[in-house]
């Protein structure tokens, strides 16, 4: 099959969703439901005019850039001041809810698949631990729902795929190479230490470096017209890329560079991003109709109730339970935290693990693509049907709560 075959089929659905992308995006149906659907039609299980495979590069590099993207443009639109007003919910969520998140997936893992070497389990457990900022967009976007609540999520998504990189790594190591005692005590600390630090130290640097030359170059009048659309992008896949070169997590790179690059800059900040919003949009829609023709329709006959069961499971008891526990002494009411609970949606962080894990030739591969894969698929139906209707009834009974008409 020709690679000019494929990109005219997925350029062709990129055109034609593009002309009525506004319009659905005010209905239950959300944009990675439609594009993973028309992927699985064009792919090989149906129509068979697209067809790639989950083992390439192809496919990671797409999902990776694409979250790099995502993750600079989200967070640098974040509200620092009501970030810093709520900074404990999100650090709760972090060093709280994503280790307890990761035991109890293991300990449903360790219940359901009977049979998968326990590393196995620890590796499907981390995949699925992340949320994702793309999925999220619907909730963290609207501004319906209180500030307070879509700053911290926001930020959740945005480092919890991070912080999940050297923890996958580790698992990886252990299930492909024989570790020493010392050995694996060594890579426990110093696999987190290095991807976060580094990352966030790229991050940084180039937020500082890129927000102090764009404001110098926007003052003497040498940005203007569609240049203005590059800058960010390129901040983006900057911070990613040298994080990764560097041996750190390019995805807490480009989260934190984006948060840094938000905050320090202000003039033309809106106009700037846009472009990066776009583009986010663009590359999620790539990525999710790839995923569909390669991934999905291939995993229909691995199909099984113990993969429905962790799916549904991994969506609502192992994502809510670690979060009522985490915030347990606060004031938060019940429905904030079923809201906060619920949309924990899984995607491009959980799709990027998977073909890394995949590239190992694990025993355990097909069960745990075939767990990822169906989770993500039911993660984009569930959460994003409910993103607008539970949005708009939880914001009604917070302005009930607080006597606003």
């Amino acid at each position: 099959m020709s690679e000019y075959q494929v990109l005219a089929v997925i350029a062709a659905f990129a055109f034609l969703y593009s002309l009525v992308a506004s319009r659905l995006e005010r209905t239950p149906i959300n944009g990675a439901l439609i594009y993973v659907i028309c992927g699985l039609i064009c792919g090989p299980t149906v129509l068979n005019i697209v067809s790639l495979n989950l083992e390439g590069e192809g496919l990671k590099t797409l999902a990776e850039l694409t979250l790099a993207v995502v993750l600079f443009s989200d967070s640098a639109n974040a509200n620092l001041k009501v970030l810093h007003r709520v900074e404990q919910l999100p650090i709760r969520l972090l060093l709280i809810g994503l280790p307890l998140t990761i035991a109890l997936g293991f300990g449903v893992g360790y219940i359901l698949f009977d049979g998968m070497s326990l590393i196995a389990i620890a590796l499907l457990a981390t995949m699925l631990a992340p949320t994702d900022a793309a999925l999220g967009k619907a909730v963290v976007t609207n501004e319906a729902v209180p500030d307070s609540i879509r700053e911290p999520l926001n930020v959740e998504s945005g480092l919890n795929d991070g912080i999940c990189v050297p923890v996958l790594l580790i698992f990886l190591t252990l299930a492909t190479e024989h570790v020493s005692g010392n050995g694996t005590l060594s890579m426990i600390i110093q696999f987190p230490l290095k991807a976060i630090g580094v990352g966030a130290l790229v991050g940084i640097i180039f937020a500082v470096l890129g927000s102090q030359l764009l404001k110098f170059c926007f003052q003497h009048k040498w940005l203007a017209g569609t240049w203005m659309q590059v800058p960010i992008i390129a901040l983006a896949l900057m911070c990613f890329a040298t994080a990764q070169w560097l041996g750190g997590s390019g995805f807490i790179a480009s989260f934190v560079g984006g948060l840094i690059f938000g905050g320090l800059t202000h003039e033309h900040k809106k106009e700037v991003l846009r472009s990066a919003e776009g583009t986010g949009d663009t590359l999620s829609l790539l990525t999710w109709f790839t995923f569909g023709a390669v991934a999905v329709g291939p995993q229909m006959e691995h199909l099984s109730w113990q993969v429905i069961v962790y799916a549904l499971l991994s969506l609502t008891v192992v994502r809510m339970l670690p979060v009522f526990l985490c915030v347990i002494s606060t004031k938060l009411q019940t429905d904030t935290k079923l809201f906060i609970g619920w949309f924990g949606p899984r995607g491009l962080a959980s799709i990027v693990f998977i073909v890394i894990v995949v590239d190992k030739n694990l025993p355990e591969n097909a069960t745990l693509i075939a767990a990822v894969t169906w989770t993500v698929v039911l993660s984009i139906i569930l959460h994003g049907i409910t993103a607008n209707p539970l949005s708009k009834i939880y914001s009604q009974r917070v302005r009930d709560r607080n006597g606003v008409t």
